[in-house]
């Protein structure tokens, strides 16, 4: 028999949008996580806030929201307002009921703006580690560092001249033709005019040299799950700064290894990772002047060899912040904010990274 084709003319629904979730969706277990971290950061929350006046949208909703921009590859605010609109799969990992009005992009924003400025993407990954410490899943003794290139949301006709000395558009200047051949560019002469702390670098010789900033993790070696990040400005020695930056953080003070490419096989960072008791396991670089600054004493063991295997893991950790978290070009300006944003980010990666562990132990059991 032929169905009817009914209109929707229902103005009332008794189901919540918890009953139209099945129960095993992967965001199940990824919100389970997310509202214990939250949780442990109420008390930052209320720290954050007055306690008299017009309520704000809620710390905890504008978290999950950005985690679903993070996690569904959203490009904006504004079109993750509309997505939550009308799934109901959003509005229920949010915490929205379906007759909620769902707030305006710019409002959405601006709220989201305090939290930039009290730097809780940082706590917000500590907590995630922490969980997955508690659970066995993360080594304390062997780590693997490296960077990459974030390209600036910055134009590079926005790379002008520090002293002014530009030469005059002779067309339209809102947008003006500009041919760079034959002029020497350099960030001690040059700086954009949008993003001043976004740096011209390139990946390698023969590479485009981009605005760009230096985003930097620290990986545990047992499972590949990032246990900092650090985002600096883009120049020679970003990678190897950040790196001790994040190894001094670590809590203990046992000996542990850290493993790395051959670009931090320098004499300088060899010498400071063993003061801070940390075994450099990096790659040889026979090419450097004087050769490399690891001997046989250090890649003899076999730990070497196998924090050379771990260490390309890390590989994957940047391939879901670039491909997934849309960060491969970043869109907010300021140094400050993309290290949130690249901060929580790697929260989210490790988000989906411990759901999947937690199914491969309840498999495994």
């Amino acid at each position: 028999m032929r169905g009817i084709d009914h209109q929707q003319s229902q103005m009332f629904s008794y189901l919540s949008p918890e009953t139209r979730v099945r129960k095993d969706h992967p965001l199940r277990a990824i919100r389970v996580m997310v509202d214990e971290v939250l949780a442990q950061l109420s008390r930052r929350f209320d720290a954050m806030y007055a306690s008299a006046g017009r309520p704000s949208i809620p710390p905890e909703k504008l978290l999950r929201a950005q985690l679903l921009q993070l996690l569904y590859s959203i490009r904006s605010e504004r079109l993750l307002m509309e997505e939550i609109d009308y799934s109901v799969l959003f509005r229920w990992f949010v915490g929205l009921n379906l007759d909620e009005e769902v707030w305006d992009a710019t409002t959405f924003t601006k709220n989201r703006d305090r939290l930039l400025q009290a730097d809780v993407a940082k706590e917000f990954l500590a907590q995630v580690v922490a969980q997955a410490q508690s659970q066995g899943f993360t080594s304390d003794e062997h780590f693997t560092v490296d960077g990459t290139l974030l390209e600036a949301w910055a134009s590079v006709k926005s790379f002008q001249r520090k002293d002014g000395k530009n030469p005059p558009s002779p067309d339209d200047p809102g947008n003006p033709t500009v041919n760079f051949h034959g002029e020497r560019r350099s960030n001690q002469t040059h700086e954009s005019k949008t993003d001043p702390e976004a740096k011209l670098a390139r990946k390698g010789k023969g590479k485009e040299a981009k605005l760009s900033y230096s985003g930097n993790l620290l990986v545990e070696n047992r499972n590949g799950l990032i246990v900092s990040s650090e985002v600096f400005e883009a120049n020679g020695t970003a990678e190897r700064d950040a790196a001790l930056v994040m190894l001094e953080q670590l809590p203990g003070t046992k000996r542990v290894t850290a493993g790395g490419d051959k670009g931090y096989d320098t004499l300088d960072f060899v010498a400071e990772c063993r003061n801070l008791q940390v075994t450099p396991h990096v790659a040889q670089n026979h090419e450097r002047r004087g050769g490399s600054a690891i001997d046989d004493r250090t890649t003899q063991h076999a730990g070497y060899r196998i924090s050379q295997i771990k260490r390309k893991r890390i590989e994957e950790c940047f391939g879901w912040l670039k491909t997934i978290a849309l960060l491969r070009k970043v869109r907010h300006r300021g140094i400050f904010k993309v290290d949130w944003v690249f901060s929580f980010a790697c929260a989210a990666y490790n988000l989906v990274r411990m759901r999947n562990l937690r199914k491969i132990a309840i498999q495994a059991a």
